[in-house]
């Protein structure tokens, strides 16, 4: 069997300020056909899991280009065109092949094209349209009929936090492997919630939510069955929630299939208004977290680098030096500006330093103050998600006062408590730990945590976003209208 596989991903804050270029690409990931590394990355694995199964059952692979960037603003059309062109080439190197698997996010949004996933998948259906194609998604994803029509298969991870990354890309790979071979035949059914909301997994309902999707795929002739949470803060047609069900035609399970989309759909329009975790004002959380012992983790999801946020907001930090707390950090905190300064000034240097605030209007006022420069990294990367590597460029440990921040050079979110550690700063050690992530730290967190606190901060991803102008989503759609 041949085996082409590749992987275009990022997600597209609409309403970020900055547009996502070549340069964000080549921070995260780019790799030209045959130079991905021997480590999976976070969009890779249908990739990393063609390799395995491929080792076995000796197919033929070829590796096409691998690029995925740090989630932003809107894709600059240069940028999408010439990625999507790069890989299409690739593909058409690769001819003939009896399968396809891209590894996408779901949600990329470029300047003239609202549907980046769909414009892809078509093309490469234009390109091998007698070959098995299946692309893995994140859960965030904009589902559109055209990337249903155009693959044969199309499975979203269904943990959030992705802990489930490589799990969904074999099963990818399974599936895909058993259409070409003709013993099996997956049909979509795609019903659509009417809602947006985003489906905590680590929690109830969302933990529930997971095992009847793995239950519902124990029923004879259902093949996969996702929940497509959507991304809020795209702006396009396709923003919403849906479920999606592929049975197997072989055995007619096309209306069972259908009937339980519809079923799963209605059932989660009934627990809608419990996905949303509660969120205090930043005073009451700083209150909260000291009125206890041990160390308190603060949410800043507003600013996250995963959702497209500039990751450079001093709402926090500055409530944190007004207030003269004590033994607190804070990270990672995007200002290339003030790291190359302190690299300039070297450690122990003491000077003053504008810091954060300079991205966006929604980024807050920079912070002004004298610090100390604590400690410094060249080119550091963390554990990311199940493993893969997540890189935050040059870094610097500053202190004023009792609080330190963890400086990047390149935007990222906070996974795990590396961030700190690597620059000699223990979280575990700290009152009160602020982290620049929504969702994804907080299973590496809670060993050192007595608890996590969701922060309501101002921020591009505005916890109630029907204050954002959206002008593209379908109508009627929850919260929007009730």
């Amino acid at each position: 069997m041949r085996v082409f596989s590749a992987t275009l991903a990022t997600e597209t804050n609409t309403f970020g300020p900055m547009p996502t270029g070549i340069s964000a690409f080549r921070e995260r990931a780019y790799f030209h056909a045959g130079e991905h590394p021997d480590q999976m990355q976070m969009h890779s694995g249908p990739l990393w899991a063609a390799r395995e199964a491929g080792a076995v059952h000796g197919w033929t692979l070829i590796e096409g280009m691998v690029a995925a960037a740090v989630p932003s603003g809107i894709v600059t059309r240069s940028a999408y065109e010439s990625l999507r062109d790069e890989l299409l080439d690739d593909l058409r190197g690769a001819l003939p092949v009896d399968m396809v698997l891209i590894g996408l996010h779901g949600a990329m949004v470029a300047d003239g094209h609202d549907d980046c996933e769909g414009d892809l998948l078509s093309r490469i259906r234009e390109i091998a349209p007698d070959a098995v194609i299946g692309a893995t998604l994140d859960p965030h994803a904009h589902l559109s009929e055209r990337m249903v029509r155009s693959a044969d298969l199309l499975i979203c991870w269904k943990e959030y936090p992705h802990t489930d990354i490589l799990d969904r890309a074999r099963e990818l790979v399974t599936l895909c492997a058993a259409t070409v071979e003709g013993r099996i035949t997956p049909r979509p059914a795609v019903v659509d919630t009417g809602m947006i909301a985003l489906i905590h997994t680590n929690r109830e309902p969302g933990r529930s939510l997971v095992r009847r999707a793995k239950e519902i795929e124990g029923i004879d002739g259902i093949l996969s069955a996702s929940i497509v949470h959507g991304f809020p803060w795209g702006d396009v047609a396709d923003m919403g929630m849906k479920i999606l069900i592929y049975s197997d035609a072989q055995k007619g399970a096309g209306g069972e299939g259908e009937r339980l989309a519809q079923d799963f759909a209605a059932d989660l329009v009934a627990v809608r208004g419990q996905l949303s975790a509660q969120a205090l004002g930043i005073d009451d959380a700083i209150d909260r977290a000291l009125a206890g012992p041990g160390t308190a983790v603060l949410s800043d999801g507003a600013d996250n680098a995963g959702g497209g946020a500039p990751s450079d907001s001093t709402y926090i930090l500055r409530r944190l030096i007004e207030r003269d707390i004590k033994d607190a950090c804070i990270g990672p905190l995007w200002d290339a500006g003030a790291v190359a300064i302190a690299f300039d000034a070297g450690e122990g240097a003491v000077l003053p330093l504008r810091v954060g605030g300079k991205i966006a209007p929604l980024s807050g006022m920079p912070v002004d103050a004298v610090w100390t420069v604590v400690a410094l990294r060249r080119d550091m990367v963390v554990q990311g998600l199940v493993g893969t590597p997540a890189r935050l460029g040059d870094c610097a440990l500053i202190r004023t006062g009792g609080v330190e921040v963890v400086l990047s050079s390149i935007r990222c979110q906070a996974f795990g408590p590396d961030l700190f550690t690597e620059l000699g700063c223990d979280p575990a050690a700290r009152r009160i730990v602020v982290v620049k992530s929504s969702q994804h730290f907080r299973d590496a967190y809670a060993p050192i945590a007595r608890e996590i606190i969701d922060v309501d901060a101002p921020g591009v991803l505005a916890r109630d976003i029907t204050t954002l102008p959206f002008r593209k989503i379908v109508r009627p759609k929850w919260p929007f209208d009730r």
